[in-house]
Order: C-alpha cells, then sequence, then structure tokens
C-alpha cells in the first residue's frame, strides 16, 4: 500500500535487518543511525541477545531497523533462541545491511552472502577509522560487489563518519508505504525493556571473563511515581555461587557500581530521576535451561 505526503511525493517505509558477526558495531551502528542509545553495547563480541527495534524518522521515510544477535554456530539454548531472533529479522526486513569490520573485512564474508541470497542488500564496512589507508579496503569493497552487494559503505559508527550517507542510501531503497509507527516513536519496547539492558550493558562493561555471558537481567517492579523517584527493581541471575560473590563484590562495591552506570543509562533514557534497586540469584545452568529462557528473557509480556 502507498502512501504520499503533501505535494503527491510517494512516502518510503520499511523493515531494515542488521547482520553480521558479533562484536562488529552493529548495536552502535543502531544507535547512531536512530540518534538514541537504544541497544547495549561493550567492547566484546555477543553482546545483544534479542531482535531490538530501532526506528528513523526523516522527510518522507520512515526506516525500521532491526538490530540481531552476532551470527554463530548455536551451542546452547540461549544461543539457539538468539539465532531465531536473526531469523525473524531476516523474514521481517524489506532491505538487509550486513555489517562487517573494516579492519577484518573477509572474515567468513561468502558464508554470509550464501545465508543473504535473492534478497535486497548493502554492506557497511564499520570501524573504518581504525583503518589508517582507506585505499586497504578497496579490495574487500571489490570482493563484496563481485558477491552480490551491489552498495558498500564505509563508516564508523563509533565517531558518526559516513552516518549521514548511509541513511540518504536506505531511505533511498525502502519500498513505498504508509509508517508503521508514530512520526515520534524510536523503539516498540517498554522501558521495562530497556532499564533491563542497560543493567546487562553494565555487567558487560564492569566484568570480565565469562561472568557477563552467565548473567541474565529481570525487572521484577517498574513503578513511575510522580512526585518521588520512579522505581525500579531488578534481579541479576548468574549460574553459579562463585559467581554471586564476584557479582556483590567486597562489600557490594562491585553491585554499586553496576548501580550507578546503569541508572545514568535509564535516567538519559527516560527523562526522569530513578532509584535502581538490583539484586542478585542463582539460576544454575540458566543458559541451556529452555524454559528459564522462555519464562525470563524473551517470553516477557512485552516480548514478540
Amino acid at each position: 500500500m502507498s502512501s504520499t505526503e503533501g505535494g503527491g511525493v510517494p512516502f518510503h517505509s520499511g523493515y531494515v535487518a542488521i547482520i553480521g558477526l558479533p562484536n562488529v558495531g552493529k548495536s552502535t551502528l543502531l544507535n547512531r543511525l536512530t540518534g538514541t542509545h537504544l541497544a547495549a553495547v561493550a567492547p566484546r563480541p555477543q553482546t545483544t541477545r534479542h531482535r531490538i527495534l530501532g526506528i528513523l524518522n526523516g522527510p518522507g521515510f520512515q526506516a525500521v531497523f532491526l538490530d540481531t544477535p552476532g551470527l554463530l554456530d548455536p551451542k546452547y539454548a540461549l544461543q539457539q533462541q538468539m539465532k531465531r531472533e536473526i531469523d525473524l529479522a531476516l523474514k521481517d526486513a524489506d532491505l538487509v545491511m550486513l555489517v562487517l569490520d573494516a579492519t577484518r573485512p573477509g572474515e567468513e564474508t561468502d558464508s554470509m552472502v550464501r545465508r543473504l541470497a535473492g534478497r535486497k542488500l548493502l554492506a557497511v564496512l564499520n570501524k573504518v577509522d581504525l583503518v589508517r589507508d582507506k585505499k586497504e579496503l578497496l579490495p574487500a569493497v571489490d570482493r563484496l560487489v563481485k558477491a552480490g552487494f551491489p552498495d558498500v559503505f564505509m563508516v564508523s559508527a563509533l565517531k558518526g563518519g559516513g552516518a549521514d550517507d548511509l541513511k540518504t542510501a536506505i531511505a533511498a531503497r525502502l519500498p513505498e508505504g504508509q509508517p508503521f509507527y508514530p512520526p515520534d516513536a524510536v523503539a516498540d519496547r517498554p522501558e521495562e525493556f530497556f532499564a533491563a539492558e542497560f543493567v546487562r550493558e553494565a555487567v558487560f562493561n564492569l566484568y570480565g571473563e565469562e561472568i557477563p555471558y552467565s548473567t541474565a537481567v529481570v525487572v521484577e517492579e517498574f513503578k513511575e511515581r510522580p512526585d518521588r523517584k520512579d522505581y525500579i527493581l531488578a534481579t541479576i541471575f548468574v549460574e553459579r555461587e562463585s559467581q554471586k560473590a564476584i557479582m556483590i563484590g567486597s562489600g557490594g562495591k562491585a553491585l554499586k557500581r553496576v548501580g550507578s552506570q546503569a541508572r545514568q543509562e535509564i535516567e538519559a533514557f527516560t527523562g526522569r530521576p530513578v532509584f535502581l534497586e538490583l539484586r542478585v540469584k542463582v539460576a544454575v545452568a540458566w543458559r541451556k535451561n529452555e524454559r528459564f529462557i522462555r519464562d525470563n528473557i524473551y517470553g516477557r509480556d512485552w516480548a514478540d
């Protein structure tokens, strides 16, 4: 169904799936394109677990981005669900944007191209700010074009270079149609979802080794209080008692750092002051427990 604005100019709208290997900067790119901190970002792979929707409204178009977990071969229940999130995004997509790390642009490109065959595609070489001589990227661009990507863009999602050109290109490739969301919308998830993501992001940024991958965050309460700070109670699940001790830290100092960082991000997102209470519980081997994953991560009221 097509739509026109005043003057008879066609309106364009569509879903854009952001696909790529872990840690290539997909979530940072989503945040840059939408101008809003929607997706958790950390300097380690597999931070993203959900298919996160972000909306870019522009003159005559609405692009609905679907950020996805990194492409991988699933080894346990959580990763299997992450793969399903990717499959759902590809099913809905009008345009697929393959994101590659410009410092390693040839990594598994062929297998991803085969997976995306027959779709409307464009490729993004991200992190170009880390490449001193951009001429070094020309062979990668040529290889992508020959592989079926007619359009290749060089972008620094972190610093913003090339982002405006990419937005223009995306808008031009969307089909004609009505907008899917109101013009002031930036996402389709409730604040509860993003609160949990910001807590998890803080965990990924503040802890090393296996701890971040062994954690799940569930918001138990989210109360808006007009005359007081909003109240949020979140539980951080870990898989072992030893991890719980590390998460809390001596005298609770480590957990307080998580709460402080997450609270600042939540307040910036909601525009309201927040009182954030964190608890830590053990759910043994939860990543392999399909029921736990369904009930606490992908089966919440806001989940698809």
